[in-house]
């Protein structure tokens, strides 16, 4: 790349954890030279009103090769129909983030759970899989995590408890059909990552938080973007989420407008599917990082 060269990144929104602070925070970037622009957004409680928020804005600049994209669980295929369609939703726009991302030197990891046999033998999962053992390797990073104690102070505002799942019931049965006549587990038929996402000789392929963990401290990042889903489920919880990279001193933030959730708007507090994202994120803002 030319010095002073200015590349504009297809318009990104995302939430920063600064860890250090337990903040989460809003993010857009656009990249100069091989530096991003960052625009965080946290939210903090109000002096007058601890129980009420106002959102704060910053900027930041990032050296991107000290920066890390970890792409979870945008798996090819799904038992619920309507989560393949927004997952669809996304896969352009979120292709052309990666490629810049990735040509400005930052490090991609792609993380599709429970897919790596599809992935045996790939230059991705060899590098991820001869990363050098951290020095600093946490404890129960190979865990996942389902809360942490600062989120204890608030209320989880949707509740998930029937896996999330929005479709029309005909549609689904139909859906589940399908699923096994192309000989998918209807309840998980994911293999691969969507195929719509390329993936590079130099990037990463992994699902295991301590293999996740080696490579960032390999490559010395300081700042790790996460995309893809579910926000509510494996994007907070699995051992490379966000919870475990904010409680372990990783500057994370979640990429608001590459990610979606597992909710159903039948259940509490009975908003639509956009809204119920909404809610997890201001959440995430609060309490999370």
């Amino acid at each position: 790349m030319k010095n002073n060269q200015h590349v504009r990144i297809p318009a990104l929104s995302a939430i920063s954890c600064l860890c250090l602070l337990g903040i989460f925070c809003g993010m857009t970037f656009e990249m100069m030279a091989e530096r991003f622009e960052v625009h965080l957004r946290k939210q903090v409680a109000k002096q007058e009103d601890p129980s009420a928020f106002e959102s704060v804005t910053q900027i930041a600049s990032w050296k991107s090769e000290e920066t890390a994209i970890i792409v979870c669980d945008m798996w090819d295929l799904h038992h619920c129909k309507n989560a393949v369609t927004r997952v669809g939703e996304m896969t352009d726009r979120m292709n052309a983030v990666l490629t810049e991302a990735r040509d400005a030197g930052a490090l991609i990891i792609h993380s599709p759970s429970s897919c790596m046999d599809f992935y045996q033998g790939h230059p991705g999962r060899l590098k991820a899989m001869q990363a050098p053992t951290a020095k600093n390797l946490p404890e129960a990073i190979d865990q996942w995590c389902y809360i942490i104690p600062e989120e204890e102070k608030g209320v989880y505002p949707i509740d998930q408890s029937d896996g999330g799942e929005d479709d029309d019931p005909i549609e689904h049965a139909a859906w589940a059909d399908y699923l096994e006549s192309i000989g998918r587990n209807p309840r998980a038929p994911w293999i691969r990552q969507v195929e719509a996402l390329e993936i590079h000789p130099n990037d990463a392929i992994t699902d295991d938080g301590k293999q996740v963990w080696n490579l960032l401290e390999q490559h010395h990042v300081k700042h790790v973007i996460v995309l893809g889903v579910h926000t509510n489920m494996c994007v907070l919880g699995r051992p490379f989420g966000l919870r475990q990279m904010a409680k372990n001193g990783k500057d994370v933030v979640l990429m608001r407008d590459m990610t979606d959730t597992m909710y159903n708007p039948q259940m509490w507090p009975y908003v639509d599917h956009f809204r119920g994202t909404e809610l997890i994120v201001e959440h995430i803002e609060k309490y999370v990082c």
